[in-house]
C-alpha cells in the first residue's frame, strides 16, 4: 500500500507547535530557527490546502482543521518512536528494566530479586523506583509494577493479587498493653495511615474499618499519614502505632514476626499491583522471562496470604 503523505518534517514541526501552541518552543525542541518551523508549517497547510493555526499576536491556537489532525498525527509519532524502542531493545535483550513504585519494590520486588538474578544470570536487571505513570514511548522501560486500579488504555495490565488490608501491630507494642490487645485498646493507640491509595473512589481506611467493626466512637482520622505504604509499615514496626496495612507489602515483617495482626477481620481494596507492559513487548524474550519468574512469585504470594487468613474473615 502506497501513503500519500505530506513530508515527516511538516508532520513534526506541527506535532510539536499544536502540542505545546508555541512556533517558539516547538522550534526550540526541534533544534531549528522559528521561521524554518513556520516554513515546514505553511509547506503543510499548502498540502492540505487548509490553515492549521490562528495566528495571533503572541501566540497561535488551533484552528478546527488542526483540532482534527492533531490527535492523528501525534499518536503516529508515538506509535513510530515505540516500534523503534521495540526493535533497540531486541537487540539489547540481556537488559531489562522494571519501573516500580518505592514502597513495591522495597516490601516485594528488592527482597525476591535474588531468586531472578540466580536463576537467570544473563539477563541484567535494572529496577527504577519511581511513582510517575510510565510512558513506554519515551521512557526506558521495559516493564511497570503499578498500583491502581487496571486502567492503562493500550496496555496489557494484569493484577498480581488482590489488595487486602488489615490492622497490624508489633509484637513489643502489644507486650506494652499486657501481651493482649482489644478493640478497646483501639482508643489508646496511634493510629497510622496508608494514604497511598487515596486517589481511589473507596478508599480503604481506619474510618470505614472502624465503623464496619462497630467502633465508630474511636476517631478514626486521628494520626501520623504517609504517602509511601512501607514508610506506615516500618512505623508500626518501631512500635510508632497500628497501622491498617496492605498485606502485599506486608507479608515480609509477618514472616518475621515483626508485626502481627490482633484481629480477625480483613477488607479488600478495589486497587492492586499490576505487571503492565505495551502487548508488543510480551514477545520479547527477557520480557517474557520476566513476566514467567514474577508470575509464580505472585501465585506463591497467594497461596502464603490464604494461609494466613484461614483463620480470620472478609468484611
Amino acid at each position: 500500500m502506497a501513503y500519500r503523505l505530506p513530508s515527516l518534517n511538516s508532520l513534526r514541526a506541527f506535532e510539536a507547535a499544536a502540542r505545546l501552541l508555541s512556533f517558539q518552543k516547538a522550534a526550540e525542541e526541534l533544534f531549528v530557527t522559528p521561521s524554518a518551523l513556520s516554513y515546514q508549517i505553511r509547506q503543510l497547510e499548502e498540502y492540505i490546502e487548509t490553515p492549521l493555526f490562528n495566528r495571533l499576536n503572541r501566540a497561535v491556537t488551533l484552528t478546527e482543521a488542526g483540532r482534527r489532525l492533531y490527535p492523528g498525527v501525534h499518536d503516529g509519532f508515538e506509535s513510530l518512536q515505540g516500534a523503534v524502542r521495540t526493535v533497540e531493545h531486541s537487540r539489547q535483550s540481556n537488559v531489562l528494566v522494571v519501573s516500580s513504585g518505592p514502597a513495591f519494590g522495597a516490601k516485594w520486588l528488592a527482597p525476591r530479586v535474588y531468586r531472578f538474578v540466580d536463576a537467570h544470570p544473563d539477563i541484567e536487571l535494572r529496577i527504577a523506583a519511581s511513582l510517575k505513570l510510565t510512558d513506554f514511548n519515551t521512557d526506558e522501560v521495559d516493564v511497570a509494577l503499578r498500583f491502581g486500579e487496571g486502567d492503562y488504555p493500550g496496555l496489557f495490565a494484569e493484577p498480581l493479587f488482590d489488595e487486602l488490608a488489615l490492622p497490624l501491630i508489633s509484637p513489643d507494642l502489644v507486650d506494652k498493653f499486657g501481651g493482649t490487645f482489644g478493640p478497646e485498646d483501639l482508643a489508646k493507640v496511634t493510629l497510622l495511615h496508608d494514604d497511598a491509595s487515596s486517589f481511589t473512589t473507596e478508599v480503604v481506611d481506619w474510618t470505614n474499618w472502624l465503623e464496619q467493626e462497630g467502633l465508630g466512637h474511636i476517631d478514626g482520622t486521628k494520626g501520623p499519614r504517609f504517602n509511601h505504604a512501607d514508610h506506615g509499615l516500618d512505623a508500626a514496626v518501631d512500635g510508632a502505632g497500628i497501622v491498617l496495612g496492605r498485606l502485599s507489602l506486608a507479608m515480609r515483617d509477618i514472616r518475621s514476626g515483626r508485626l502481627v495482626a490482633p484481629f480477625d477481620t480483613y477488607v479488600k481494596a478495589t486497587v492492586g499491583f499490576h505487571f503492565v507492559v505495551p502487548p508488543s513487548s510480551l514477545d520479547l524474550p527477557h520480557v517474557a522471562t520476566f513476566y514467567k519468574w514474577l508470575r509464580a512469585e505472585a501465585d506463591a504470594e497467594i497461596q502464603e496470604v490464604s494461609k494466613f487468613l484461614a483463620t480470620k474473615r472478609s468484611r
